[in-house]
Formats: C-alpha cells, structure tokens, sequence
C-alpha cells in the first residue's frame, strides 16, 4: 500500500513540459541567430569547442533531478506493517450516485465534490466499523471492497469523479443489488447502506431492493443531494465551464432532487432520509442511526504505519544535479576521441 502525503505538490510536474518548450523554442532561436551570421555548417564550424550535445544532456539531467524533487516533497509513503486487528463494528456500503446530473452547483462547488467532502470527514469518525464504496449512475459498480483501512477508503474516494461509470443513468436498485453482494452471505443487522443521491431514478426497482436487503436484516438510508426546484447542469470541456447541458431538441436539461423517492427507499430498508445542504450533507444524522445497528467483533488486515521514502529522491536528486553542475557545455578531448555523441558530418 502506498499514498502521497502532499500529493497537491504533483501539479508541479506540468512544469516539465512548459520547461521543455520553452528549452527547444531556446534552441531554435539560437539556431536562427547563427543563420544570420552565414552558413549555418560554417558558423558551427568556427565554434568547435561548444557542444550542442553536452547542453541537451545537461537538461534532461535537470529536468530529472527537478521532477525526483517534485517526487520528494509529494512524499511517497509505503505501508510497512500489515497487522490483524479485531475490533467491533459494523459494515457499511456507501453508495455514490456519479451520474452528470452530480455536477450541478446548488450545493458548493457542486453536488459530487461537496458529497465526497462530507464523506471524507464521516471516515473520519468511524470507530471499528469497516465500509466499502459503491459508485454508481446507470450501472454499479464496487470502488472499494468493505475494509477497515481508512486511509485506503480516502485515497479510493478521491479517485472518484463523472465518467468513472461509462453508463450514464441512475440505478439506484442495481447499487442496492452490488452492495449485497459486496456484503457476501454473511448477512446480518450489523449491515448497512448509505446512498448519496439526487434520486432521479431511470430504472424501477429501487424500492422493491430495499425491501429485499431490508428482510436480511440491512438497514438502508438515503441522503438527497440538490434542488428540488431544479438548475441546469453545466458542462465542461478542456476543464472550463463552456455552458449547459441540452437534450437532443435543444433545450436546457434540468435536474431536481426526487426526495419523494428517496425517502419511499429509506422507509423500505428500515433507515432514514435526509436532505443534503452546503452547510450539512448529512452524514451526521446518518451516524447517529448507524449507532443502533448491531455490532460484531471484526478481524481485518490493516497498514499500522507507513514509511516515508522521500529521502531516496533527494539523494537521486542530488545526484543528478550534481553530475549537470560538473558536465561543462565544451567540448572535452576525450569527449572528441570517443565521439560518441556527436552527429558524424
């Protein structure tokens, strides 16, 4: 197992590209510049003790020894002890909606990013309970199995965005379905599920599947996120808002929270409802229901500590720096005899 402490500091590696631009745009007007004098052959010619060849290797070791740095402050840390913990808790199955319709901006930045934000603090109150994610829009599918690593669980969570499901839609009963599966046969009232949804459903059956976790002893409860007004969703393109989305006769495609549904779900499977806001999505009202569930002693594997290894890229780092300080930009004799780097004429 491994993460990034400061992995924001990763950004920096688009500088590497830029650096490359602006490096080869560098060479090319060097190479212009000589032009103007004469032939270009002849020019070189008169300059012999200056190696293009030495300047280029010196980049590319820099740029090496910029990006082991970046690598350094981002932190690596591996998981270096796997131990059994018993505890008692419970399983819960969060089910995230990532339909399109979750990127609506009635809640602050939008719907999805604000669900992800409040799940990131609910993990961490979490005491001995495992929990796994489901994510899901038109199809299901299993983020992260049950597990009593919370550290995995937020790592997982912010790999979730739109598009992660190539199906468009809401299921909600087939994240319902993938959730009891998840759980495996050992059923019991030490299960839940939390579905985190807008609750425009395109499929039947959400309720009929409460029902059926709900007779094996699986509480379901449901958190509505959005306007039941209804806004527009935006669309993006290139990571800039470029307008709304539209149906196929041209007109402004509206989302609007279905609590009807959804609180018709959380009836079903025995749990509770409640309406998500920019200041409590409301998790918080859900842990307080997650407290009666029955709980179990729980035996589970678990990364205990972690190591840092950024130490090695700063050595890597120094390395490479140090040999691109040494590497002179003329032409060494021995550089000259071996040849083996420059272009034969």
């Amino acid at each position: 197992m491994y993460k990034f402490e400061n992995k924001e500091y990763l950004w920096a590696y688009l500088l590497i590209p830029v650096m490359i631009v602006f490096y080869i745009l560098l060479i090319e007007g060097r190479k212009k510049r000589l032009k103007k004098l004469g032939d270009y052959q002849l020019v070189q010619s008169m300059i012999p003790n200056v190696s293009n060849d030495k300047k280029t290797w010196k980049f590319i070791l820099y740029l090496l020894g910029l990006s082991s740095v970046i690598f350094a402050v981002a932190n690596l840390q591996t998981g270096s002890k796997m131990q059994d913990v018993k505890r008692e808790g419970g399983d819960i199955m969060v089910c995230l909606d990532v339909s399109n319709s979750m990127l609506a901006e009635d809640l602050s930045p939008n719907r999805i990013d604000r669900a992800k934000q409040a799940l990131e603090k609910f993990i961490d109150k979490l005491e001995g309970d495992r929990i796994g994610l489901i994510v899901f829009a038109g199809e299901a599918y299993v983020q992260l199995p049950i597990t009593a690593d919370y550290s995995a669980a937020k790592l997982f969570l912010s790999s979730i965005g739109p598009g992660i499901v190539p199906v468009q839609g809401t299921n909600i009963s087939a994240a319902i379905e993938q959730s009891m599966e998840s759980f495996g046969s050992d059923i019991g009232k030490n299960k839940s599920i939390i579905i985190i949804t807008d609750g425009e459903d395109h499929e039947d059956g959400a309720i009929k599947a409460a029902e059926e976790a709900q007779a094996k002893g699986v509480s379901i409860s449901t958190i509505g996120v959005g306007s039941s007004t209804g806004v527009p969703i935006p669309f993006y393109k290139d990571g800039m808002k470029s307008g709304f989305r539209r149906d196929k006769a041209g007109n402004t495609v509206v989302t609007k929270l279905n609590e009807s549904l959804l609180k018709d779900i959380a009836a079903a499977g025995k749990g509770a409802y409640v309406k998500a806001n920019n200041t409590d999505v409301g998790l918080s009202a859900i842990m307080s229901k997650l407290q009666e569930m029955e709980k179990k002693e729980i035996e589970s594997k678990m990364y205990t500590d972690y190591d840092d290894q950024f130490i090695w890229f700063i050595y890597l780092a120094a390395i490479l720096l140090l040999i691109e300080f040494f590497i002179s930009e003329r032409k060494s004799e021995w550089w000259k005899k071996l040849n083996l780097f420059e272009k034969k004429a």
